[in-house]
């Protein structure tokens, strides 16, 4: 069975595992969301979470340390560009959904890197 365009990976992975197993697709999808919740949660304890048989998986402080000096540059370049009076509304706009998404991207990393001093 191909999984539609239209569809998620979640999605279609939900619908075959409830017609295999006669499930509900309710049901199917909280234990999805508890595994990877779970998955998620091992991460940020442990820096790392291993799935048997895909591997194990490491968070990269020295990754993410350069993920965070990419991310605040970007902050910084879109504030400037934000900062200009002649920018037509359109852009002023696009900029802003940047700069929030930036914002948001840095919020969430920053608590996860370890600085070494």
């Amino acid at each position: 069975m191909d999984k539609p365009i239209s569809m998620s990976v979640k999605d279609f992975l939900i619908r075959t595992l409830a017609i295999k197993m006669l499930t509900s697709e309710k049901t199917l999808d909280a234990v999805i969301n508890h595994q990877f919740q779970s998955a998620n949660e091992a991460m940020h304890l442990h820096k790392s979470v291993e799935i048997s048989g895909f591997g194990k998986f490491f968070f990269n402080d020295k990754k993410a340390a350069k993920r965070m000096e990419k991310l605040i540059s970007k902050k910084e370049a879109y504030e400037k560009i934000l900062a200009n009076p002649d920018i037509t509304d359109q852009k002023k706009a696009y900029a802003n959904i940047v700069l929030d998404n930036t914002i948001k991207d840095i919020v969430a990393l920053k608590p996860r890197i370890t600085y070494e001093d």
